[in-house]
């Protein structure tokens, strides 16, 4: 079964490419009337997060023999159900305290669903518009969402359409593009403050293994994946990092062959990870592993999620899974103990008829039964395939 195993490749890649220039903002911000909703629009973004709890760190079954814990930090609790409400978040601060939001003009966001979910809700927190472009195959229940947190879809047929059409879009309406995949990693402050990382190290402080020996983090933008091995870094944990990669994304192959320019033809099948070009957002350098991982194997993962944990969760988690539990085998086979984390990104309700559908299964091709036979067995023997 070695045939049904991801490509991987371990090293440093380049830097991504150059981030977009922001344009003049025509604000004065020494108006008084400005400055007052400037800093209401902050102490409300504030506000949210001083309301949200931290989200559970959740335990994958595994045999005790293996010494071995992996984990789940259940990202699909926030109060816009993904991971991406702590991007949105960071995002519109960032955006509000350069003085690039500004009241009675909208935010665009080029996004292929979650994102644009928490957007849309804290535009409507701070009282702007709000207008997501996305792919016109973003799943239904995103885009019913996005509209229900009071945003409005604006569909392109090629999701690398998305990035100049948002900022046609911006300059058109005198409004912002956010643009998440410039800006993730730098609107983040990854040295601590309740960000993603600190949040897992102080989850795991009472547990057997408080260090783990992997943490794995897909990528979208970037921003996550930089902003818990930029804090490694910091720290001084000896955890490695690992991003899987979704087929019909060219992160993979961008960082294994050095080459910030690589793109793909075609946008990923598993939303909200895998893009058509290098993400200025996605920090190569501090990435010390990545994964290609089979869109079936993503979904089969996910699908042993449920089975495990009873709960649904996206595609993105199942690529993550899947790393993971290759990652667990790699270790038992080694003889070595310890913990993994990865993330449960989003819930599944948001995408039924796709991951959760035998007919979109076979309407894309994909075959998912000997992988999830793979991982079966695998929680069976410890012998990965």
């Amino acid at each position: 079964m070695s045939t049904i195993d991801p490509a991987e490749h371990d090293g440093q890649a380049p830097a991504a490419a150059a981030p977009v220039a922001v344009p003049t903002i025509d604000v004065d911000r020494s108006d008084p009337d400005y400055r007052a909703w400037l800093k209401e629009a902050v102490r409300k973004v504030q506000a949210d997060a001083n309301r949200s709890a931290d989200t559970h760190l959740l335990r994958f079954p595994l045999p005790e023999q293996w010494g071995i814990d992996l984990y789940l930090k259940d990202e699909s609790t926030h109060p816009t159900g993904s991971l991406k409400h702590r991007l949105a978040r960071s995002l519109f601060l960032y955006g509000l305290c350069n003085g690039w939001i500004r009241p009675g003009r909208p935010v665009i966001e080029a996004s292929s669903g979650s994102t644009a979910v928490s957007e849309a809700y804290f535009a409507k927190l701070i009282g702007v518009q709000f207008i997501a472009v996305m792919p016109r195959t973003t799943s239904a229940e995103k885009i019913r969402l996005i509209e229900f947190h009071g945003g409005r879809c604006h569909f392109v047929d090629d999701s690398r359409q998305m990035y100049e059409e948002s900022a046609r879009l911006a300059a058109e309406t005198g409004g912002h593009y956010m643009d998440q995949f410039t800006y993730a990693e730098r609107a983040t402050d990854w040295r601590g403050n309740n960000n993603i990382a600190e949040s897992i190290y102080q989850q795991l402080k009472l547990e057997r293994y408080p260090e783990p020996s992997w943490i794995v983090a897909t990528a979208g933008t970037g921003g996550t994946s930089a902003t818990i091995a930029r804090y490694v870094h910091y720290m001084q944990y000896d955890t490695f990092i690992c991003v899987p990669d979704p087929e019909n994304s060219c992160f993979f192959e961008g960082w294994r062959n050095h080459d910030p320019l690589a793109t793909s033809d075609c946008g990923s099948r598993i939303e909200g990870i895998g893009r058509p070009r290098m993400e200025p957002s996605f920090v190569t350098g501090a990435v010390d592993r990545m994964m290609k991982v089979p869109d079936a194997a993503s979904v089969a993962a996910v699908r042993a999620l449920a089975a495990a944990l009873g709960r649904k969760a996206g595609g993105s988690t199942g690529t993550g899974l899947w790393s993971a539990l290759k990652i667990v085998g790699e270790m038992v086979a080694q003889g070595r103990t310890g913990s993994v984390v990865t993330l449960i990104c989003d819930p599944g309700d948001r995408y039924l008829d796709k991951y959760y559908s035998d007919a979109w299964l076979a309407e894309q091709g994909l075959d998912i039964a000997p992988y999830a036979a793979a991982v079966e067995q695998f929680l069976k023997t410890g012998i990965w395939p």
